[in-house]
C-alpha cells in the first residue's frame, strides 16, 4: 500500500488554484458543487487554505507573474499531495504555449520543486464535470 493510498482513504480536501484562467474551467468546477453533481457526497470538499488540502486543482496557464505563487501554494500543501491540471491550459498551455508571458507548463514547474509529485491531467476546454470526477476517481484507484 503506497503512502498516497494511506493518505487518501479519508475524504479528499481540494484547494483550487486559479492560475490566470479564462474562468470556463472554474465554472465547471463550481458546477461540481451544485446538487446535480454534488461531489461532497463522495467526500471531495473545497477548502480555503492549501495547508488543509490533500490535492490541488489548478486551472489556467502558468505565466511569469503567477509561477512563484503556484510554487508557494504547492510547498504549503501537506505531502503527499495530488495535483490536478484541469483544462487544456493547465495540461499543455493551450493557445498560450508560445506567449511571451508564459513561464512553462504546470508539470515542469511542480516537478522542479518535487520530482516525485503526482500530477493528474484533465484535458478539455473546458472539461466536463463528469471528466473531472472521473479523473479524481481514477487517480485514487490507481494509487
Amino acid at each position: 500500500m503506497s503512502i498516497f493510498t494511506k493518505a487518501l482513504k479519508r475524504s479528499i480536501w481540494v484547494y483550487h488554484v486559479a492560475a490566470s484562467p479564462c474562468n470556463n474551467c472554474d465554472i465547471e468546477i463550481l458546477d461540481l458543487l451544485t446538487p446535480r453533481f454534488d461531489v461532497e457526497r463522495f467526500g471531495i470538499l473545497l477548502v480555503g487554505s492549501p495547508r488543509h488540502a490533500d490535492a490541488l486543482l489548478v486551472t489556467g496557464y502558468i505565466n511569469r507573474h503567477v509561477a512563484p505563487r503556484v510554487v508557494e501554494v504547492y510547498r504549503q500543501t501537506p505531502k503527499p499531495c495530488v495535483v490536478f491540471a484541469v483544462g487544456t491550459c493547465a495540461c499543455s498551455m493551450g493557445i498560450f504555449a508560445k506567449s511571451y508571458n508564459a513561464a512553462g507548463p504546470l508539470d515542469e514547474l511542480i516537478r522542479s520543486v518535487d520530482p516525485e509529485a503526482l500530477i493528474v491531467y484533465v484535458p478539455g476546454c473546458p472539461p466536463k464535470p463528469e471528466a473531472i470526477i472521473s479523473a479524481v476517481v481514477k487517480a485514487i484507484s490507481a494509487l
